[in-house]
C-alpha cells in the first residue's frame, strides 16, 4: 500500500505545488492587509449630515425609496422606483452630468488626495478597476506615491471606488487564489474546484503516508 501511495502523492504534489504556494502566499498577503485600507477608506472625508427634510421630500415625490445626498455645494436627490434609480435636483429637476473640473473638485473636497486630471468613462472594461460600478464614472487621478486612482459616480458626484497599487496588488493575488484570471470575481469556477479537491486528495494522502510509515516502525 505505501509503494502505491508514495509515488501517487509525489506526483500529485508537484503538479498542485504552484498553486499551492500562490494560496498560501495571497493568504499572508490577506491576513496582514487590513482590506479598509486597501479600499482607500482612510483617504475619505465624512460628509456633513443633510440639512434637508427629508419627509417633505417624499410627500412631494410620492415614493418612500429616495435618500438625499450632498454633490459639491448642492442638495441632490436620488430616487428608486420600478424604473430604476435616477437623481433629481432640491427642485425636482433632472441632475446634469459633472464636468471634469467639478470631478476635480469632488476629490478636493471629498478626500485628502490631491487630484490631476478627470476622465469620462462611459463604457465597461473587463477586470478593470471600477468593475461592479455603474457607468458613467469620472476616473480622477491623483497626485500619489501608490499611483491612487479615485472614480466618481458621474451624476450624484459620490465616490464609488479608490484604486491604489496595493489594491491592484491585492487584485491580482485575489485573482491568482481564486483561479479567476479575467473576471477576477468568481469564486464558483471549475478550475478551483477542481484544484481544491486535488489538495485535498493530497493532504489524504500524506497523512496516510505517516501513518503508513508510523505502523512500519511501531510494529504491533
Amino acid at each position: 500500500m505505501k509503494a502505491l501511495v508514495r509515488p501517487f502523492h509525489k506526483y500529485l504534489s508537484l503538479a498542485i505545488s504552484i498553486q499551492l504556494l500562490l494560496w498560501t502566499v495571497s493568504g499572508i498577503y490577506f491576513a496582514f492587509n487590513k482590506i479598509e485600507l486597501i479600499r482607500g477608506e482612510q483617504y475619505l472625508i465624512e460628509p456633513k449630515n443633510s440639512e434637508l427634510n427629508l419627509n417633505d421630500i417624499k410627500n412631494t415625490f410620492n415614493t418612500k425609496n429616495l435618500s438625499i445626498l450632498k454633490r459639491l455645494d448642492e442638495w441632490i436627490i436620488k430616487v428608486e422606483d420600478e424604473a430604476g434609480d435616477y437623481y433629481l435636483n432640491s427642485n425636482g429637476t433632472n441632475l446634469e452630468y459633472l464636468t471634469n473640473e467639478q470631478a476635480i473638485l469632488v476629490v478636493e473636497t471629498q478626500t485628502s488626495l490631491t487630484p490631476l486630471k478627470a476622465t469620462f468613462i462611459s463604457k465597461s472594461t473587463e477586470g478593470s478597476e471600477y468593475r461592479g460600478r455603474d457607468l458613467p464614472l469620472f476616473k480622477v487621478t491623483t497626485s500619489s506615491k501608490d499611483a491612487i486612482n479615485v472614480y466618481i459616480d458621474a451624476l450624484s458626484g459620490q465616490v464609488k471606488a479608490i484604486r491604489s497599487d496595493s489594491w491592484r496588488i491585492w487584485d491580482l493575488l485575489w485573482s491568482l487564489h481564486i483561479m479567476d484570471y479575467q473576471e477576477r470575481e468568481n469564486i464558483d469556477n471549475i478550475l478551483l474546484k477542481v484544484f481544491s479537491i486535488l489538495a485535498l486528495i493530497s493532504s489524504l494522502s500524506g497523512i496516510a503516508l505517516f501513518f503508513l510509515g508510523f505502523r512500519k516502525t511501531n510494529p504491533v
